[in-house]
């Protein structure tokens, strides 16, 4: 449910070199930025497909994002593997809303990921807001960075990336006010783990996926939690290219997670989050180029992956 794009295939890079260099560091992942066609192989050679996106932070680092049409077009090349999912900065206004819908529509984006530290905003703050309403209205996920961030990181003044935007409690008043909208918080929420569980456990369309720590480090209320009241609703994750999802699995497999909640984890809670069917696509967009393939990716994905992955 969690996977970067790090760079497209013209080499333009998902972030400034500074706070690359200072992430492989935090995580200790020293690699060249990985395209589209790398993290499909990657994920094709252990037979498990994977949510892809990158995040658009131009408004707080001046970076250029990479495109999110450019990331659909090639990850339908790799339907098989990959599911596309979308970044718009809420910084971008009213352009965001209609660029949701097309990328929804025409490009076969599965989901939106938001970085609020990355992005400089509380997740609700109602100048968002417009742009929640029209992804509820798609019909597809939002998902939220929470809790601490390797971004940033060990560079002075942690490269002006603050925490405070992170706190997973924000996603309260969003489940509130956006009832249908399905919200992923992303990682274990350090320091603010019990608020995820939380909003959680209090709201229907509130899930948590696992990425970005190892799950040695989990804390042993989130693995309470996932094998009681939560166990519809936490998703495996990795964080790939960052955290390799071999080295997750193999230490979630140290767990002690009932057998019963383990498929659910690893794929199943996903397949109904994401609303996968092995059935043909349908819908607005099929005719516009690329993005017939593009719409067909979850499906392909989810025929290719197996029960155990």
């Amino acid at each position: 449910m969690h996977v970067h794009i790090e760079c497209d295939d013209h080499g333009h890079t998902d972030m400034p070199d500074a706070f690359r260099d200072a992430a492989q560091q935090h995580f200790g992942a020293a690699h060249d930025p990985l395209d589209v066609a790398a993290v499909a192989e990657h994920y094709r050679s252990r037979n498990m497909a994977a949510v892809v996106f990158t995040v658009d932070h131009e408004a707080t680092t001046g970076h250029p994002p990479i495109s999110n049409r450019h990331l659909a077009e090639q990850a339908a090349e790799h339907a098989d593997v990959l599911i596309p999912f979308a970044s718009i900065d809420p910084a971008r206004g009213k352009a965001a809303i209609e660029e949701a819908r097309i990328l929804v529509e025409d490009y076969g984006v599965k989901g939106f990921k938001f970085h609020p530290n990355l992005q400089s905003f509380f997740p609700n703050d109602p100048a968002a807001y417009p742009l929640y309403e029209q992804i509820q209205a798609l019909g597809v996920p939002a998902l939220f960075h929470t809790g601490q961030s390797g971004i940033g990181a060990g560079m002075p003044g942690s490269g002006g990336i603050r925490l405070k935007y992170s706190n997973p409690l924000a996603l309260d008043d969003v489940a509130v006010d956006f009832p249908e909208l399905r919200i992923i918080a992303a990682h274990p929420s350090f320091p603010w783990q019990d608020e995820a569980l939380a909003v959680a456990a209090r709201h229907n369309h509130v899930y948590i996926d696992l990425s970005g720590w190892s799950p040695k480090y989990f804390p042993a209320s989130l693995i309470q939690y996932a094998n009681t009241m939560l166990q519809d609703k936490v998703l495996f994750g990795s964080d790939f290219p960052l955290l390799p999802p071999d080295r997750w699995i193999t230490d979630f497999d140290k767990l002690e997670i009932k057998p019963k909640v383990r498929p659910k984890i690893m794929k199943d809670n996903a397949i109904r989050l994401l609303e996968l069917t092995d059935a043909p696509a349908t819908g607005p967009g099929r005719d516009q180029p690329g993005a017939s393939a593009a719409s067909n990716s979850s499906n392909e994905a989810l025929a290719a992956a197996k029960p155990s992955t």
